[in-house]
C-alpha cells in the first residue's frame, strides 16, 4: 500500500512541474501583452511624425510665399510706390501663394543697402508669420503652431542716367521734338510711364545717349543714336526716384518766408544776393514770395532760396554783350557750398534768352546733390531752361511733379546734370555729362533688377 502511495505521489509531482513548466514557457501571452503596450506608442509615433512633414510642408510654403511677396514688393518699391502699396502688393501675393492673413501678420520693411545714396531706399525685408492649432500633437500640448518666415529682396545693379521721367502714364513723357540736337553720351534715358510712346521723338530731332529705357513703348526715329544698346529697351523696369526721401523746405513747421524784391541786379554789374534767416533744416535761406527777375551778372551766396510765387526768370539778350545776364555761385560760407532752389505753390523757373548759367549745388547737408527742386505738389507748372553753351550746371534739376522743357542752346559740358521730371521735353541743343561721383548727388540708375539676397 505504501509502495503504491509513493508511485502516486511521484506521478502528481511529475504533472506539477509539467503544468509550471508548460506556464513558464508559453509565449501566447506576452505577445499579447506587449502588442498591447507598444502599439499605441507606434500609433502615436507614426501620427507624430506625420505631423511633422505636415509642418515642414507649412513652413516651405510660408517661406515661398515671403519669397515671392518680397520680390513683388521690392517691384514697386523701385516704380517709387509709397509703404501702403508695398503692403498691398505684398499681401496679394503672399495670399495668393498659400499664405492665410487671417492666420497670421505681414510685416514689411523698406531700407538702404550699404552701396545705397544716403537716402535712397532700394531693399525690402518680408516676415511672414502664421498660427495654426495642433493636430495629433495636441494630446501633449494645447499651445498653438507659429511658423516665421523671411525674405529680403534688393534692387540692384543698373546703370548710369541722366535724364528720367517719372510720370507713369503720361504720353512722350521724354520727348525730343522740333530740330533739337541732345548729347547725352556717357549716360542713360529713363521713362517710368507705360504709354506706347513712353519715349517720343519727332521731326529732324537727334538724340545720342548710351541706352534709352522705357517701362512703355517707344518711338524713335532715326536720328536716335544709341552707344551701348542696339535698340531701345520697351518694357523695361521702373527706375527709382533718388530723392524721393528729401524734405520739402517749405511750408516748415516754425518757419516763415521773409519777404524779397523780385527785381535783382543791373545790366552790365555785378550783384551779389545774400541769404537773411536760417532755416530749421540748417541751412541759410532767402525767400522770394514774388518771383525774381534778374538782370545783369548775380552771384547768388551759398544756401536755399526759396520761391513761393511767381516766376524765376532772367532774361540774357545776346550772351557776347556786356548787359547779358549771369547766374553764378559765391564763395562757400562757413564750409557750405552750393545754392538750392525751391519752387512752391504756382513759381515756375523760366531762364530763357541765352542766359549764361554757372551754378553748383550743395555737396552736403539736407539738399546735396540738388539745384532746382520743383514742389511735389506742382501738377500744373511748367519749368524751362535755355542757357548758353558756356552753361555749367552742376547738380539736379528735380521737379517731380511738373514738367520741364530744355530748349534752345543749353550745355553743361564740363559738370554733372541730372534731370529728373514729370515730364521731359528737349526742344533745342542740350549737352550733358554725368561725372557726378564729387558733386553731391544721388545714384541715379535705370534698368536695375531685383533679386532675393536673405
Amino acid at each position: 500500500m505504501s509502495e503504491r502511495n509513493d508511485v502516486i505521489s511521484a506521478r502528481r509531482s511529475t504533472r506539477q512541474r509539467a503544468g509550471a513548466l508548460r506556464f513558464l514557457t508559453d509565449e501566447g501571452g506576452t505577445v499579447a501583452v506587449i502588442a498591447a503596450v507598444t502599439f499605441p506608442v507606434l500609433v502615436g509615433a507614426m501620427g507624430l511624425g506625420a505631423e511633422t512633414g505636415f509642418w515642414y510642408l507649412k513652413q516651405r510654403k510660408l517661406q515661398h510665399a515671403a519669397d515671392v511677396a518680397a520680390h513683388a514688393a521690392a517691384g514697386r518699391l523701385r516704380a517709387g510706390d509709397q509703404r501702403p502699396a508695398l503692403e498691398a502688393t505684398a499681401t496679394l501675393i503672399a495670399s495668393k501663394s498659400g499664405y492665410s492673413p487671417a492666420a497670421g501678420t505681414l510685416a514689411i520693411s523698406p531700407s538702404s543697402s550699404p552701396t545705397a545714396s544716403a537716402g535712397t531706399q532700394d531693399r525690402l525685408e518680408v516676415v511672414l508669420t502664421e498660427t495654426r492649432s495642433r493636430l495629433f500633437s495636441s494630446i501633449f500640448s494645447g499651445q498653438p503652431v507659429t511658423m516665421r518666415a523671411r525674405a529680403v529682396a534688393q534692387v540692384e545693379g543698373g546703370s548710369t542716367a541722366c535724364v528720367l521721367a517719372l510720370s507713369k502714364t503720361k504720353s512722350g513723357a521724354v520727348t525730343v521734338s522740333g530740330s533739337a540736337s541732345v548729347d547725352l553720351s556717357g549716360c542713360d534715358v529713363a521713362s517710368n510711364s507705360s504709354a506706347s510712346d513712353s519715349f517720343l521723338m519727332a521731326g529732324s530731332a537727334s538724340m545720342s545717349a548710351d541706352c534709352v529705357h522705357a517701362v512703355g513703348g517707344a518711338v524713335a526715329t532715326l536720328g536716335l543714336r544709341l552707344n551701348k544698346c542696339d535698340t531701345v529697351h520697351e518694357n523695361a523696369p521702373a527706375s527709382i526716384d533718388p530723392y524721393a526721401s528729401v524734405p520739402e523746405p517749405y511750408p516748415w513747421p516754425g518757419f516763415a518766408c521773409d519777404s524779397g524784391n523780385r527785381n535783382i541786379g543791373n545790366p552790365g554789374q555785378l550783384t551779389v544776393v545774400k541769404t537773411t534767416q536760417m532755416h530749421p533744416s540748417g541751412v541759410r535761406v532767402r525767400c522770394f514770395p514774388n518771383g525774381l527777375d534778374v538782370k545783369g551778372t548775380v552771384e547768388f551766396e551759398p544756401g536755399l532760396y526759396i520761391v513761393t510765387g511767381g516766376t524765376f526768370t532772367a532774361n540774357g539778350g545776346n550772351p557776347t554783350a556786356t548787359s547779358a545776364a549771369r547766374l553764378q555761385v559765391g564763395a562757400p560760407v562757413n564750409g557750405y557750398s552750393g545754392v538750392t532752389f525751391y519752387f512752391a505753390n504756382d513759381a515756375r523757373l523760366d531762364l530763357k534768352g541765352n542766359v549764361t548759367l554757372d551754378l553748383k549745388a550743395p555737396t552736403s547737408g539736407p539738399y546735396s546733390g540738388i539745384l532746382f527742386f520743383g514742389s511735389r505738389s506742382q501738377t500744373a507748372v511748367s519749368h524751362a531752361i535755355n542757357g548758353t553753351s558756356n552753361s555749367v550746371l552742376t547738380g539736379a534739376v528735380y521737379t517731380p511733379a511738373s514738367s520741364l522743357d530744355y530748349k534752345g542752346n543749353s550745355a553743361t559740358t564740363n559738370g554733372c546734370t541730372q534731370v529728373i521730371a514729370d515730364k521731359i521735353t528737349f526742344s533745342g541743343n542740350s549737352t550733358m555729362q554725368s561725372a557726378c561721383d564729387s558733386a553731391g548727388t544721388r545714384k541715379l540708375l535705370a534698368n536695375q533688377q531685383i533679386a532675393l539676397i536673405e
